[in-house]
C-alpha cells in the first residue's frame, strides 16, 4: 500500500470468523487472528477490510481503520469475476 518513516500502510481482510477469533488475511497471503472485540465495530464481519500500520513487519492494531471504499471495490470485483465464471459454466455433473 504505502511505505513512509513510519512503517507501511497494509489493507487486510477479514477472511472468517470462528467465535469470537476473526482470521485477517493480507494481500500476500499471510494470516493474522484478533479477537472480533478488537476490530472497529464496521469491520466486525467477514469481507471486511481495514488498513493497518506495519512497522517491522509487525501490524500496529491501535492504527486499524475500516476501508469501506477498497471492500466495496473488493467486492464489486469478486462479483464481476463469479459473473464471467457463471457464464462458461455449463451446468450438470462434473465428470473426472
Amino acid at each position: 500500500m504505502t511505505k513512509d518513516a513510519a512503517g507501511d500502510q497494509r489493507w487486510l481482510a477479514v477472511d472468517r470468523i470462528e467465535g469470537n477469533i476473526a482470521i485477517l488475511e493480507d494481500d500476500g497471503g499471510k494470516s493474522y487472528e484478533r479477537a472480533v472485540s478488537s476490530l472497529p465495530a464496521s469491520a466486525r464481519h467477514e469481507g471486511a477490510v481495514i488498513r493497518v500500520l506495519f512497522r517491522a513487519a509487525t501490524p500496529r492494531w491501535d492504527t486499524a481503520q475500516p476501508d469501506a471504499s477498497e471492500e466495496a471495490r473488493r467486492l464489486a470485483d469478486a462479483t464481476a469475476r463469479l459473473g464471467k465464471l457463471k457464464k462458461t459454466d455449463r451446468g450438470g455433473d462434473l465428470s473426472l
